[in-house]
């Protein structure tokens, strides 16, 4: 009884309602949490493109105490000399400008509210913000951040919960319009390295009008520009980095680069990197185990649609929707693409599924951009959302001041095929609005996946997951000790009598230009009997424990468990 009170007293302080039969799977709690973030894309009517691209969002444990914290990334004039009055979707009295960090009051008050405190904790950063990367790059048990922009990236090293502008001193600058950012282990050596997804080579100086097809100026495409190549920064483990973009091979090949996961996509125990590319093929790069990398997109199946073409990449992730131990790969796309789903055949190839898995033609009529696989009804089968938003005019919308609206979208996997359940989910996610940053993470620790997404000119918004503890869940932590300290880049397998093991990737890369909760979570679907949980580390070791109890998050250090094969 007591725990019941206690659960429902946290509802009621969250903004949530206790479950009362209503059928909305999500909430919009963003004015009830105080999350109050508008982005400012510094339109005045020029047409920029990187205007209409930003921005991205992160979920992160910043100060240590538990709880997950939310960084959002600012845009701003791309051209300095333009004065504010002259914006045409100015910032609203009392926004501040710059990138914000906001603080979850949850732990120690128990209730989620955020507190901006951006100013308190040395975090400057202003311009024209694009993404953020998030990882513990010195081990030190802080969350770093990366933040890339269509200028001059930035590098802030956590020091115990204050930000320090390193960018310089551990020599990752890029000047150039960079947009996702992945911190990944590529050399096995224990420490985090950092991949920058650069885009097309765009200055004021280059800058175009294009037009729709009834002659109104408009965005135009990648293709008005000339594709750069992206770079591959090593750890140097002192607090500096190399950058090793040409001798790893990464520079051979130059892609409008847009969304970034990191995975071993051909199971042979080492990091590969996956690029979205708009419109152009997209890039995998295999890890050559000696420092550099091949491409390898074209053979492997994953560079263009089923049909041969070229699709206008955005964002993407990998996870093993199929329960079949390996981890599969979702991209977003254009309107009158659809999505792309190339699901591992386990011969180091892939085949499109998209059609056949039900999720090309409900995304057929949609802009997608940030996305990833989370289970959010802990039925233990990885589901899919979609943050939707055009980038060319919706004739549709012609006369509003933003027309590029659109609504997101929500997909249950059915033991491998996928229903649209958007209109299930309640009114939060029909909202019509141009969604670009999706982060997914327990932000109320109720055992349920949430989510936090960045709008273009429009505001930030949270949406709780109702779910709670209607089903069992298990969330494991991992603390690396010859692995980089997050473990970011290790597979978590959670073994179950008589039905296969599901298989999670603890990360905070995917999406687009954002960076999600690093934790392995699995949804128990109430019936599942547990044996054993392996973590698959990034160095390679393979270790074993016995399997907690349910419902709870548990954090397994790196040597404390036994050798598994």
């Amino acid at each position: 009884m007591r725990a019941a009170i206690v659960l429902l007293l946290l509802a009621v302080a969250c903004g949530r309602r206790a479950p009362t039969g209503r059928a909305d799977l999500f909430v919009d709690a963003t004015e009830q949490t105080g999350l109050r973030f508008r982005h400012f894309n510094g339109a005045a009517g020029r047409f920029h493109l990187p205007e209409i691209m930003g921005s991205g969002v992160a979920l992160l444990d910043y100060d240590g105490d538990g709880d997950l914290d939310v960084l959002l990334v600012q845009g701003d004039f791309l051209d300095k000399r333009e004065p504010v009055s002259k914006a045409l979707f100015p910032l609203p009295a009392g926004h501040a400008r710059g990138s914000r960090l906001f603080r979850n009051e949850l732990v120690p008050a128990g209730r989620l509210r955020f507190t901006d405190i951006t100013d308190s904790v040395g975090l400057r950063h202003s311009g024209a913000g694009m993404g953020v990367a998030a990882g513990d790059y010195d081990n030190d048990g802080d969350t770093d951040l990366y933040l890339t922009a269509a200028g001059p990236n930035t590098l802030f090293r956590n020091d115990g919960g204050r930000f320090t502008d390193v960018t310089r001193a551990a020599r990752v600058q890029d000047q150039r319009w960079s947009t996702s950012a992945a911190f990944l282990d590529y050399d096995r050596d224990g420490d985090l390295d950092l991949f920058v997804a650069n885009y097309v080579d765009f200055t004021l100086q280059n800058s175009k009008i294009c037009s729709t097809a009834a002659g109104a100026p408009d965005y135009c495409t990648p293709k008005a520009f000339r594709p750069v190549p992206d770079r591959l920064f090593r750890n140097d483990g002192n607090g500096a980095f190399t950058d090793v973009t040409a001798s790893a091979g990464i520079g051979l090949l130059a892609g409008p680069g847009l969304g970034v996961t990191c995975a071993d996509f051909n199971g042979d125990g080492w990091p590969d990197i996956y690029v979205a590319n708009d419109g152009e093929a997209n890039h995998l790069w295999l890890n050559q185990r000696n420092g550099t990398f091949r491409e390898a997109a074209l053979a492997s199946g994953v560079a263009f649609s089923e049909d041969g073409l070229p699709q206008a990449g955005m964002g993407v992730s990998a996870g093993d929707y199929d329960q079949d131990g390996d981890d599969d790969i979702v991209v977003t796309n254009l309107t009158r693409e659809g999505s792309t789903l190339y699901r591992y055949e386990g011969t180091g190839f892939f085949s499109d599924v998209s059609a056949r898995s039900g999720l090309r033609i409900p995304t057929f009529a949609f802009t997608g951009f940030g996305v990833d696989w989370f289970d959010y009804d802990n039925d233990g089968w990885l589901d899919l959302f979609v943050a939707n938003g055009a980038v060319t005019m919706i004739e549709s919308l012609r006369g509003q001041p933003f027309p590029f609206q659109q609504r997101n979208q929500l997909f249950r996997n059915q033991r491998g095929e996928f229903k649209d359940v958007t209109a299930a989910a309640g009114p939060a996610l029909a909202l019509m609005e141009v969604t670009r940053g999706a982060v997914f993470g327990d932000l109320d620790q109720d055992g349920d996946l949430d989510i936090v997404v960045s709008n273009n000119n429009g505001p930030a918004r949270v949406f709780l997951n109702q779910r709670g503890p209607a089903a069992s869940w298990l969330r494991v932590r991992l603390q690396g000790t010859a692995s980089n300290r997050q473990g970011l880049g290790a597979r978590v397998g959670l073994f179950r009598a008589g039905r296969p093991p599901l298989w999670r990737r603890v990360h905070t890369d995917s999406s687009y230009l954002s960076a999600s909760e690093p934790v392995a979570h699995f949804g128990l679907d109430g019936a599942d009997s547990l044996e054993r949980i392996m973590v698959m580390w990034p160095t390679g070791k393979r270790e074993q424990w016995a399997a907690p109890r349910p419902g709870a998050t548990v954090t397994m250090r790196e040597g404390s468990g036994r050798p598994a094969r």
